[in-house]
């Protein structure tokens, strides 16, 4: 089922859009050559208690922490762990946070050191797909327009689009009705004023097509390429948009 937000579960979810915000940027911060994921973790669970928030994250369905990091070929939901980022790593952050019960989902995908200029265009063109997207937003606007828009920007940038996983819904919990994909679904279904989306494009350098690795959550690229990912809670307005998870 589809929600309308009202005023004050706006609000709540200004305030949650804020502190992720604060966060990712201090896990921006401590993002380097030599530390390990888990490290990231710690700073993030740290952050948010420090906001007075919640890790939406951690239990989900098991999900054993606090945020999702994910490193070049994978896509979406690595594990947090001994591995140590490297010089020249595409990490991607995926932080959800819940403050008095409501949510707010954003990921940025970071460059570590330096990396070839296909990989920097790839985490450049993913963020201006979001943007793309977003233009089309008011109410009114078909779910499969938001998908066509960021769609073409990918295809005309030579980038897969990921069409296994989609953004969606958000409020009171993490994922909620529609879902929103990053193509033209087909759907008919219409954005209204005071829905919230989590908008979220998925990229790849080379093939759209991902799998599961063995621990359940790892989304990965089928021919090793890399992924990026960038993605922010979206507020639907009478004219527009307005993003809740910072810049």
């Amino acid at each position: 089922m589809i929600s309308i937000k009202s005023s004050r579960e706006i609000e709540l979810m200004r305030q949650a859009g804020k502190y992720n915000s604060l966060v990712m940027k201090e896990i921006a911060k401590n993002i380097k050559v030599g530390v390990t994921t888990k490290y990231l973790d710690d700073v993030c669970m740290k952050k948010i208690k420090e906001y007075g928030c919640e890790p939406s994250c951690l239990g989900y369905e098991g999900y054993p922490a606090s945020v999702c990091i994910s490193i070049n070929d994978e896509v979406v939901h690595g594990i947090p762990g001994k591995r140590k980022i490297k010089n020249g790593d595409i990490v991607s952050v995926d932080l959800v946070v819940s403050y008095h019960g409501y949510h707010a989902d954003a990921t940025r995908t970071f460059i570590v050191g330096s990396v070839p200029k296909e990989v920097e265009d790839l985490v450049k063109n993913t963020e201006q797909a979001f943007y793309e997207g977003c233009k089309v937003l008011k109410d009114g606007t078909r779910i499969r327009e938001l998908g066509a828009a960021i769609e073409k920007y990918a295809h005309d940038h030579n980038l897969g689009v990921v069409e296994d996983l989609a953004g969606h819904g958000i409020g009171s919990e993490m994922h909620e009705d529609p879902e929103v994909p990053n193509y033209d679904d087909g759907s008919n279904i219409r954005l209204k004023a005071g829905m919230v989306i989590a908008i979220e494009p998925m990229l790849n350098l080379g093939t759209k097509d991902v799998y599961i690795e063995d621990d359940g959550w790892t989304i990965k690229t089928v021919d090793g390429k890399p992924s990026s990912h960038y993605e922010n809670t979206v507020l639907i307005t009478e004219d527009g948009y307005e993003i809740l998870t910072g810049d």
